[in-house]
């Protein structure tokens, strides 16, 4: 058997620049660290007015004179708080905030609506209907104001935690995976490896022995030489060595061939020869994202093929893997925007995108089930921040 090693890296969760989905170079915020809230009013009294009553709060107060101001901002720097007046010239606040949240990163953003004009229980329920979490009227109560944005600020101080968290959860679970692979190739395949040894010198004696007990040793020798089989793709499977050694299109292509077989589906590769500017947080991402959907396929789809097609530019990493089996049914794939609604798979894909800048899209039919993961990478050439938000809607 040959000896394969597999290297104590550490998997260190980190966030790289946004190409495809922005220009986001923030780091995750501490408890001791101010957040960033995002003021948008054409009128520049106004945005005086809310910096006066919410100076106090000690928090990072951003400007913003329009909507398409307030968009190049969200790209640039991780908000946690959008305060929005509705009447502005050109894209008034209702179609800033329809714009914001359909973007795959800034769906969950809190937007709150103020507005001395559109005051109307209708105007208030256009704009929840808009994904705003609260809507103010004018005259502002400076006490109220400041109350809401804390109870804001607090919530996104709590969800960087658990971001850390689970960042740290996922490094560790990959780690533990790298470890048991090492340890059963290792240890339990040189054991099998060397009774396979001790077989076949006892197999050369078996003229020696009664027809039973000859049967018996090469049932034995087959038997071995399947578990060793069994345990190299448990290991495989638990941390491709090939990852490591050799990159994550030789990986895949090495699991994909290896899927096929297992489990008799058609499964089709398309990926570059090299990738650029992969880490390899990203190449583990990418590949569990993978194996995950194609295991997917396997149990539950139902799918004689299923096609893996990876491409890249000098923006982002596009992976997309389609089936042609039974698809999702529909109310598991909207339950999938609500993460805690979502299977364990589909939840552990997404959080490893998440943790990357990336995204995770599922769109299914009784067609078959097509899953779109986009990362970015680091960017050759700048693109202007507006129409990067115009290009991803």
């Amino acid at each position: 058997m040959t000896t394969v090693r597999y290297p104590r890296v550490a998997a260190r969760p980190q966030r790289f620049p946004d190409g495809y989905l922005a220009m986001n170079t923030h780091t995750t915020q501490r408890d001791d660290e101010k957040i960033n809230i995002l003021m948008v009013d054409d009128q520049p009294g106004k945005l005086l007015t809310y910096e006066a009553m919410l100076s106090e709060l000690g928090e990072n107060l951003i400007k913003a004179h329009s909507g398409m101001e307030a968009l190049e901002h969200l790209l640039k720097t991780d908000i946690a708080l959008v305060l929005m007046d509705v009447s502005m010239p050109g894209m008034d606040g209702f179609e800033t905030a329809q714009m914001i949240h359909a973007h795959p990163r800034f769906q969950n953003i809190p937007i709150v609506f103020v507005s001395g004009i559109h005051v109307t229980d209708l105007d208030r329920l256009k704009g929840y209907q808009h994904g705003a979490v609260d809507y103010v009227s004018v005259p502002v109560v400076p006490e109220l104001l400041r109350a809401k944005v804390r109870v804001f600020a607090e919530l996104h101080r709590k969800t960087q935690q658990l971001e850390i968290l689970n960042a740290r959860m996922t490094s560790l679970q990959d780690e533990e995976r790298r470890r048991i692979a090492r340890e059963l190739h290792d240890s339990v395949g040189q054991l099998l490896a060397a009774v396979s040894m001790n077989t076949a010198f006892v197999a050369e004696e078996s003229h020696k022995l009664s027809p039973d007990a000859a049967k018996r040793l090469s049932d034995n020798a087959a038997m071995v030489l399947e578990a060793s089989k069994e345990i190299r793709t448990i290991s495989h499977l638990l941390h491709p060595p090939l990852l490591d050694e050799a990159g994550l299109a030789s990986a895949l292509r090495c699991y994909v061939d290896g899927f096929s077989e297992r489990s008799k589906i058609d499964a089709k590769l398309d990926v570059p020869k090299e990738f650029a500017g992969l880490s390899k947080e990203m190449e583990l991402s990418i590949f569990r994202v993978v194996q995950e959907c194609l295991t997917n396929i396997h149990r539950h789809a139902g799918s004689p093929t299923a096609g893996i097609r990876v491409t890249q530019n000098e923006s982002c990493l596009r992976v997309e893997i389609e089936d042609a089996g039974k698809g999702i049914p529909a109310e598991t794939e909207s339950a999938f925007g609500l993460l805690a609604h979502a299977g364990v798979g589909l939840r552990g894909m997404r959080e490893r995108l998440r943790q990357l800048g990336g995204t995770l899209q599922i769109h299914s039919n009784g067609h078959g089930t097509r899953v779109t993961a986009i990362l970015p990478v680091v960017r050759v050439t700048a693109v202007p921040a507006v129409q990067e938000v115009a290009r991803s809607l």
